[in-house]
């Protein structure tokens, strides 16, 4: 007995829906640091907090987060600078390190997501 399978692949609907969950999953991974970094970022006032955003570049699938204030790099670099409990330089750099392996795990989620249809 022959038994017979048609497949119909639609490649560029894969890649459309691939790319759909990769920017969905840096988005994602993103705001995840970014949330994480919020936690230690040193706070006064709350402005630099405040100016921390997360963003994807679509077409060249990179995301980033940035904290836009005029001390926000000395912030994180001075290493002997005094803090509040729980609040520390490279508020951004840790997270970015630590979180990783879970900023890998988003990405893939939605990656696979995308690809369920």
């Amino acid at each position: 007995m022959t038994q017979r399978t048609r497949l119909r692949w639609n490649g560029d609907a894969a890649l459309r829906g691939t790319r759909a969950g990769a920017i969905r999953g840096l988005r994602l991974g993103a705001e995840h640091v970014l949330a994480e970094s919020r936690k230690r970022v040193p706070i006064e006032e709350g402005t630099l907090e405040r100016s921390g955003v997360a963003t994807v570049d679509e077409q060249q699938l990179t995301a980033a987060v940035s904290y836009d204030t005029v001390y926000a790099v000395r912030q994180h670099e001075e290493l002997t600078w005094r803090h509040d409990a729980g609040r520390t330089a490279k508020y951004l750099e840790g997270p970015m390190t630590e979180e990783a392996d879970t900023v890998a795990q988003i990405i893939a989620a939605q990656l696979r997501r995308s690809l369920r249809g």
